[in-house]
């Protein structure tokens, strides 16, 4: 009976959720855990990083039992868009304001994919601003500035 090799697309992704469970769970250390009724600053990364090694676990034991296809091309244009995407916010918050941030990020993002047209993006984009500044903002009342100082605000 002939071996089939792993999936390694899928063994390969439970092996990134292990490894990053283990660095946050290693970092949440160095911060109080206190307790479930009075959790510490440490606690929620801990049992999140724990639920990230046990899905990655089940992810990995999961590509022995099927065969797999090899790994193809990567997608590089929706790498760039998404993993650019929050860069772009975290440098421009403060300066466009919440709002602008978030609908230039939403906009860029949204091409990731080849088949976003323009109009598509922008209603994606009004859609996700609004959303976020109402559970954000308004809802959450976090101290975000809904314009910046570079719109001249």
């Amino acid at each position: 009976m002939e071996k089939s090799r792993p999936d390694i697309p899928n063994l390969a992704c439970g092996a990134i959720f292990i490894v990053f469970g283990i660095l946050f769970a290693w970092q949440s250390l160095q911060h109080d855990l206190g307790i479930a009724l009075k959790m510490g600053p440490g606690y929620f990364p801990l049992v999140v990083s724990g639920i990230l090694i046990v899905l990655g676990a089940v992810i990995a034991a999961q590509s022995f039992r099927d065969e797999g296809e090899p790994i193809g091309e990567f997608a590089w244009r929706g790498m760039i868009f998404i993993l650019a995407s929050p860069i772009f916010f975290a440098l421009t918050v403060r300066g466009l304001g919440f709002v602008a941030s978030i609908f230039f990020t939403a906009l860029f993002a949204s091409f990731a994919s080849y088949r976003m047209t323009w109009l598509r993006a922008l209603i994606l984009a009004v859609a996700v601003t609004a959303f976020t500044t109402v559970v954000f903002v308004l809802g959450l009342g976090l101290p975000f500035r809904l314009t910046g100082p570079w719109l001249g605000q």
